[in-house]
């Protein structure tokens, strides 16, 4: 498709990479840390993330600029890092593992892309990360390829199979929404190292979860309508922005 006039595509490499660890479980079997939750250790320019696994470990990742990788080339170097920075993680991963696991490959890179049109006249189309690869950050990037799938099917519906009709139009719906979740993964990867780190942003979340319990059909906050309403991408970046006027005033 990218051969094809008036088909638009671009993808970003964001200057950041990852480097994915395992923490073990406990030597009874039990998580080392709290297992039903996201950890974060957000540290401004990168930070560290854990989620569990049914093994009761946990996979770990260290997101970082590529400058900062390149500080950590050497064993003494890593540790001195991890020492400053997440020695409770050092002490759960262990001196020898960290250092085995970190340089068994290259830290990975990290992709955004943008599409527009989805579809080739009636015969063809893209979905999920060919139509719209996006960072981690938001968790989002199967759930919008179930719901190109989910769109395309009631799309079938609405159109009797038609596809001259049906094709345009899931271009139409899809596209800019998928350009939406891109924006918002990149956000939100800000958020998790370095927002989450100030306390005009902890309060801002505080307000935002008291006026959601009060009236929650009205104010939404932008990480609930994303994750939990089907609600499109492109409107809740367009809630978010209406409640940031209200809280600016």
């Amino acid at each position: 498709m990218a051969r094809r006039p008036l088909f638009n595509c671009a993808q970003t490499y964001i200057e950041h990479g990852y480097v994915e660890l395992s923490v073990p479980c406990k030597e009874n079997n039990k998580f080392a840390m709290n297992g039903n939750n996201l950890h974060i250790w957000p540290r401004g320019e990168f930070m560290m993330t854990s989620l569990p696994n049914e093994d009761h470990t946990f996979t770990g990742n260290l997101f970082a600029p590529f400058h900062v990788f390149e500080k950590l080339k050497t064993r003494d170097s890593l540790l001195s890092f991890y020492i400053e920075h997440f020695p409770d993680l050092l002490r759960l991963i262990g001196e020898e593992k960290l250092v085995e696991q970190f340089f068994k490959k290259k830290p990975q890179t990290l992709i955004s892309i943008k599409c527009k049109p989805y579809h080739v006249g009636k015969t063809a189309i893209i979905v999920g990360d060919a139509a719209h690869a996006m960072v981690p950050f938001y968790a989002q990037g199967m759930n919008t390829g179930f719901e190109d799938i989910l769109v395309l099917d009631e799309l079938m519906e609405r159109y009797d199979s038609n596809f001259a009709k049906i094709l345009p139009k899931f271009s139409e719906l899809r596209c800019d929404n998928g350009h939406a979740i891109c924006d918002l993964a990149m956000y939100n990867y800000i958020e998790m190292r370095d927002l989450v780190t100030k306390k005009s942003f902890l309060f801002r979340k505080f307000v935002d979860k008291i006026l959601f319990s009060l009236v929650p059909n009205f104010w939404i906050p932008l990480y609930f309508a994303v994750q939990f309403t089907r609600m499109s991408f492109r409107e809740c970046i367009a809630h978010k922005e209406w409640q940031d006027k209200v809280w600016i005033r």
